[in-house]
């Protein structure tokens, strides 16, 4: 017995609770750059650093035209100048479309892999392979569904009755193809597409037809054209993959669900080669195209002689993506060896790089930084407390002002103040000590600590002393009246 099947949107509706987590870089949404790739003052969460976001602009549209591939580009500047805010910004400028990995040094020593096989792995994940190939669609506009069960209900067929401006087909339904309509909530009245080669079936709207079924509408209801012509038409759909997925794929030791896990071991280069050879194929044909990517490496003087060594190399090979580097540091010891070297790199690959340098905030850009970060973390502050930070964040560090929002708040709210003042910023200080003063307090406490070493004239980052680097050549704790 044949039964016509009407299924109703569900009239009940439940809150549903969505969590943000506020990331370091959450609010940066583009370069922040006109059509002429000149830096706006504040815009997409860029603040300052024009000179850097312009030079990463031009990276950008060479990227997009496929013209800077297998070159490299560092960004060295001090601690909290925006290197890592830039890469990200790049990330947001370029799309989904195009690969961006972005790795710390460090990870590739923590991995069961060799470092050489760590960063070929990096590497072929940023480049894409954008796969076109022919398929066959069903489109149309869904007249009827029939659905017969059998008396157990352990059977189901049915029939489904599509229709284009110019005709209209009946199509034999099974019990597979019966449950996605079912799941997918198909109507009389909703046009939808079927993929003949996977079965899948996505719902593309309501057809204008049925505007006026207010009962069976949403207020997310899309509408749609009813198709014309043939139900049945040819499409090209475009894939894009990485090199590294098709690699573990093809790689009989792991198999396509070590993409899952992420365990996929050391691949060997016969494969890699084969799989090479066969992309060169697909491009002659026509049927695939390289789409070189972006590779992140941050904290890149972490990475040894032997790294180096293979990056050199790596640059020059057929498939190679933009490799862009960061380094906060100055004159310091290649690892790995006993030489010294600008940033931690030799000087041979210095060579190879084109080199963008960041400058600390003034005063004014820090100022605005500490705005944006409070709105974004949605922290009200007043102006006293908002010039407070940006203070802290000259005398201090840019990080530390920024991690001070969030203690302020809670405190502000324990006084149920809807704000945060200069007394809960300052109180906060008072818990949560800078570098500054953990190195004063780790003097003090000479001979009482385990396994110090005296803090000699070279602080953390191997230049000035520690109060020099902050901007407070005295020493002595930041004066928060300011």
């Amino acid at each position: 017995m044949a039964a016509n099947i009407s299924l109703q949107p569900a009239t009940t509706s439940r809150d549903i609770t969505k969590m943000e987590r506020i990331g370091a870089h959450s609010h940066i949404h583009g370069l922040g750059l006109d059509d002429n790739l000149e830096p706006r003052a504040s815009s997409q969460g860029m603040i300052g650093q024009g000179k850097a976001r312009r030079a990463a602009g031009v990276i950008i549209k060479m990227v997009q035209e496929g013209r800077i591939a297998g070159r490299s580009i560092l960004m060295a500047g001090p601690p909290s100048t925006g290197k890592t805010a830039i890469a990200m910004a790049m990330t947001q400028t370029l799309g989904s479309d195009v690969p961006f990995v972005m790795l710390t040094a460090s990870e590739v020593f923590s991995l069961e892999i060799s470092k050489t096989e760590s960063l070929t792995q990096a590497f072929r994940r940023s480049i894409g392979v954008r796969i076109k190939e022919e398929t066959e669609l069903i489109e149309g506009e869904v007249v009827e569904i029939q659905v017969d069960r059998s008396v157990t209900g352990a059977t189901k067929t049915g029939r489904l009755t599509l229709k284009t401006t110019d005709m209209e087909t009946v199509y034999d339904l099974g019990s597979k193809m019966i449950d996605q309509l079912q799941k997918e909530k198909v109507l009389a009245g909703d046009v939808v597409s079927i993929d003949k080669a996977s079965g899948r079936i996505s719902k593309l709207g309501r057809s204008f037809g049925r505007a006026k079924d207010y009962d069976a509408m949403g207020a997310d209801t899309r509408f749609v054209a009813c198709p014309d012509g043939e139900l049945q038409t040819r499409k090209e759909v475009v894939h894009t993959v990485s090199l590294h997925e098709i690699d573990v794929i093809n790689s009989r030791t792991q198999g396509f669900l070590a993409l899952f896990a992420g365990d996929t071991g050391e691949i060997k280069q016969e494969l890699r080669d084969q799989i090479n050879a066969k992309v060169a194929e697909w491009r002659e044909e026509g049927k695939a195209e390289i789409v070189p990517g972006v590779l992140f490496i941050d904290e890149v003087h972490m990475l040894d002689i032997e790294c180096f060594s293979f990056l050199n190399r790596a640059l020059e090979g057929e498939l190679a993506p933009l490799v862009v580097m960061a380094s906060n540091r100055g004159i310091t010891r290649i690892r790995g060896t006993k030489y010294k070297s600008p940033h931690g790199i030799p000087a041979d690959l210095l060579d190879r790089m084109l080199i963008i340098s960041t400058k600390p905030y003034s005063e004014d850009e820090t100022r605005e930084i500490v705005k944006i970060r409070a709105d974004e973390e949605d922290v009200k502050l007043s102006s006293e407390s908002l010039d407070l930070l940006a203070h802290m964040g000259l005398q201090t560090s840019l990080r530390y002002a920024l991690n001070l929002i969030a203690p302020s708040q809670l405190l502000a709210q324990r006084r149920k103040s809807l704000s945060v003042e200069v007394e809960d910023i300052r109180q906060a200080y008072k818990y949560f000590c800078d570098v500054e003063r953990s190195t004063a307090y780790a003097k003090e406490m000479s001979g009482m600590m385990f396994g110090e070493e005296e803090v000699g004239q070279e602080g953390p980052a191997g230049g000035a002393s520690t109060a020099g680097m902050n901007g407070n050549a005295n020493g002595s704790a930041m004066d928060t009246s300011a």
